[in-house]
């Protein structure tokens, strides 16, 4: 693992450039100017990348909340996808039956746009659809060990890996929560998005070297081994208050069980 300033020191070694974009690009409140520097150099020189997120939404409602949210010029977000956008597809060719539950907030349904009516409640569904968790029900993860107990024998889909996200100074869950309280009583989840390869097949191709950026070990990181790339862990991300708890940071990788190349605070160029 090696300490970088700049990422400009190293782009001449890569092809490809993968960016994670909540915890590296921004925090869901605000962007990150560093980041956004980035975005413009590697678009100044030239250089090919993709914004890859676990956002359990469509890559059009991402795109829109770059955009109107955090400031970002459109010219710069041409290539994305989320794991909302492969869950989409999958779910379009009914995959996983006709008939879905969804559990998650309502500001998710995007993901079943022109499907509504195979919606159905949760003893008559094929499978059930998590996007995340529900508004009213954030913290009370014991509500959805409950609602999920007697639907073990049915498959979850998961559209967002990650288990917590930070938004501005505060964490809260993700559907990859749900999912792992599912699993653990005994249910088999379906998972889309990193650190699972399918999702980096549609956007990369055997020739490219690339460099995964992010700065979530299990999801961002983890990927970037599973397909033998080179990483770039952002480490004020949302593992920065478990990184001030070990001497060494590599002991947060063996943790993890992950191998890091390079390493930044924040993503800089």
């Amino acid at each position: 693992m090696k300490k970088i300033d700049h990422l400009k020191d190293i782009i001449k070694n890569y092809d490809l450039f993968i960016i994670d974009l909540w915890g590296v690009v921004h925090n869901g409140v605000r962007p990150f100017q560093g980041a956004i520097e980035v975005i413009k150099e590697l678009n100044n020189n030239n250089k090919k990348y993709y914004f890859l997120s676990n956002a359990p939404r469509p890559i059009s409602d991402v795109k829109e909340f770059l955009i109107k949210k955090m400031k970002i010029e459109e010219k710069f977000l041409k290539n994305i996808m989320t794991s909302g956008e492969a869950a989409i597809i999958s779910i379009r060719n009914f995959d996983h039956g006709k008939f879905f539950f969804h559990l998650g907030p309502e500001r998710d349904k995007k993901i079943y746009n022109g499907l509504d009516k195979f919606k159905t409640d949760l003893k008559k569904c094929d499978y059930i659809l998590c996007t995340g968790l529900y508004d009213n029900k954030m913290n009370d993860l014991d509500f959805y060990k409950q609602l999920l107990k007697n639907s073990l024998a049915k498959k979850m889909i998961c559209t967002n890996p990650d288990l917590k996200v930070d938004r501005g100074e505060l964490q809260e869950y993700c559907a990859g929560t749900v999912a792992k309280i599912f699993e653990d009583m005994g249910g088999d989840v379906i998972y889309f998005g990193k650190p699972y390869k399918e999702i980096y097949e549609l956007i990369m191709s055997n020739e490219n070297k690339s460099l995964i950026i992010g700065d979530n070990l299990k999801t961002d990181i983890k990927g970037a081994n599973l397909i033998k790339q080179d990483s770039l862990f952002i480490s004020d991300g949302i593992h920065k208050n478990e990184i001030q708890n070990y001497e060494s940071i590599n002991t947060l990788f063996e943790k993890y069980n992950v191998k890091v190349d390079y390493i930044q605070k924040q993503l800089s160029w």
